[in-house]
């Protein structure tokens, strides 16, 4: 069937609901004072839900005069309006719609069990909702839970909240959260937090739970050390404290001993005590992290969606198609040129970052190819980045027309030489910043390097 004639029987389905022609469905739609009475036809409900199979089949369904009566009050009108208009006739629109509404849209149609639509409105959250999610992350997620049909959208969610953890864990509504969703993000290897951090939070949720002043101990009566030690029992196996810092497992996690097993606090000192203890120790996996002293692992979905020239929001901590491997790293290896080449050539594709001393900015970029041979390479799959700050980035491609035969050069007496910048075997490094290579990068025309490093990028 052509798609014309797909279109005059989309057309006279929708005639045919907005006229009522030959109803015989009364559905009473919404709670008082906003009840709406909508008349539909029940061969059309049949064929397109498997609710209304069951409804028209059985009792659920009242007849009066002829025509069967149902009542909806837990779905608003307009949602049912837009329920029925896909029945009828295909028709969504989605875009009008805040988050808020679309998530109950997609309730709604959970209930009326509309699979086709149950996907549609997945899909559409997952890749025009993103922001919905930090509105009200806890609520959102027990709301998705409850539904066996969401996996999409639960799976999405969880990947988001455990690659961006602040969306959850900095909302005011974070204490709220119930017991079993921490003890599933808690068992996470990709929550890409500090385990510090998350021990910090752990404790804030417990002390919110029983109102318990978290920062006076020395207030605390016998009662309130019970109750905490009793909820935070069933948490503490799930955090990583091998992996906590000394000075931070000193000031944040001992000062805490009263609440902790004491075993655990024993073998804790120990591990930080005695040096020679630490290498007997078969210690829990650490969560997903970067060897780097420079970048936290939430750094690499942005550099993997520059290297494949796609959105950042296309990968999440469990998609990324590559590996990262530190080959170099200056204040380890030494700060020459020589070791870099060394550690360095014949590695295939790399991206380096280096630190700009007395800043928070680092700058960086991808080589396709590799460091050997002498001289300038030619590649338009190249690029430069610069990070300001945690928020602010930007990224500059190989101006294709001017600069790709010399997007990358090699030599013994430079380091990760790209375009305008300039990397001597010294730290002062320059960057000319002209529209020849890698054009417009706030960085200095000239800086000092503090560290950098080299990742050797690993198709997975």
């Amino acid at each position: 069937m052509s798609s014309k004639f797909l279109t005059e029987l989309s057309n006279d389905y929708k005639t045919l609901f907005e006229s009522e022609i030959g109803y015989d469905v009364i559905i009473y739609v919404g709670e008082e004072p906003n009840v709406k009475e909508i008349h539909a036809h029940s061969s059309i409900l049949c064929i397109r839900s498997q609710y209304f199979r069951i409804a028209f089949s059985n009792t659920w369904a009242k007849k009066e005069d002829g025509k069967f009566i149902l009542r909806k009050q837990n779905i608003e009108p307009y949602l049912f309006d837009i329920i029925l208009r896909f029945v009828y006739y295909g028709n969504i629109e989605l875009k009008d719609l805040q988050g808020p509404d679309v998530l109950k849209l997609l309730i709604a149609v959970d209930e009326l069990n509309i699979q086709s639509l149950i996907t549609h409105i997945q899909e559409y959250l997952i890749e025009h909702q993103i922001e919905f999610l930090r509105q009200n992350p806890t609520g959102i997620l027990e709301t998705i839970y409850e539904h066996e049909t969401f996996t999409d959208l639960w799976n999405f969610y969880l990947d988001k909240i455990c690659n961006e953890p602040k969306i959850l864990f900095n909302s005011e509504k974070f204490i709220n959260l119930k017991a079993p969703f921490l003890e599933l993000l808690l068992k996470r290897d990709d929550l890409n937090m500090e385990e510090i951090e998350i021990w910090n939070n752990l404790l804030k949720w417990c002390f919110a739970q029983h109102n318990v002043i978290m920062e006076d101990s020395n207030k605390w009566n016998e009662d309130d050390i019970i109750k905490i030690k009793d909820l935070l029992h069933q948490f503490t196996p799930l955090i990583r404290f091998y992996d906590i810092e000394p000075t931070d497992f000193f000031y944040k996690v001992y000062y805490y001993k009263d609440i902790l097993p004491q075993n655990l606090i024993h073998d804790l000192l120990e591990f930080h005590i005695v040096p020679s203890k630490k290498s007997k120790i078969n210690l829990p996996p650490s969560r997903t992290t970067i060897d780097s002293e420079l970048i936290k692992f939430n750094h690499i979905p942005i550099f993997v969606s520059w290297i494949d020239k796609k959105d950042t929001s296309f990968y999440n901590q469990k998609r990324i198609p590559y590996k990262f491997k530190l080959l170099y790293r200056s204040n380890r290896d030494g700060f020459n040129n020589s070791t870099f080449h060394k550690l360095c050539n014949n590695k295939g594709a790399t991206v380096w970052v280096a630190k700009i001393l007395n800043s928070s900015q680092f700058i960086g970029g991808y080589n396709p190819l590799d460091w050997s041979g002498s001289g300038p390479k030619h590649t338009t799959d190249s690029f430069l980045f610069n990070f300001l700050n945690e928020n602010d980035k930007e990224v500059s491609y190989i101006n294709i027309e001017r600069g790709a035969d010399y997007a990358v050069y090699c030599h013994k007496n430079h380091g990760p030489k790209m375009g305008d910048l300039n990397c001597p075997d010294s730290k002062f490094w320059s960057y000319d910043g002209g529209l020849r290579y890698y054009p417009n990068l706030s960085i200095p025309k000239t800086f000092t390097v503090e560290n950098y490093e080299v990742f050797q990028v690993i198709k997975c």
